[in-house]
């Protein structure tokens, strides 16, 4: 009889070198989703800065919070011209008794 021939021993598998994150993208972006926005408008542009220079992963988060940022300061000027305009118009609406 013969014995299966076995492959010489293999090497082990070696874990992948894991990427790693940009810090302050990710605050960038956490402060994004709190309302922090002009806070989290520069550290993303920070982030996004440091990301291209040293390759690490953030980018995308970097960009979110740019975005996130400045869409939501954008929606409160809106919200508060829309709010100033309505009292405005109708004066009765801030009436005091």
């Amino acid at each position: 009889m013969t014995e299966p021939t076995t492959p010489a021993s293999a090497p082990a598998a070696q874990p992948a070198p894991t990427e790693k994150w940009n810090v302050l993208s990710i605050v960038a972006f956490v402060l994004a989703i709190v309302q922090l926005n002009v806070v989290a408008i520069i550290l993303g542009f920070i982030g996004l800065s440091q990301v291209k220079k040293t390759g690490e992963r953030g980018r995308g988060l970097a960009i979110a919070a740019i975005i996130i940022g400045f869409a939501s300061i954008a929606f409160w000027i809106i919200i508060y011209i829309t709010v100033f305009a309505a009292m405005a118009a109708n004066p009765d609406l801030i009436t005091t008794n």
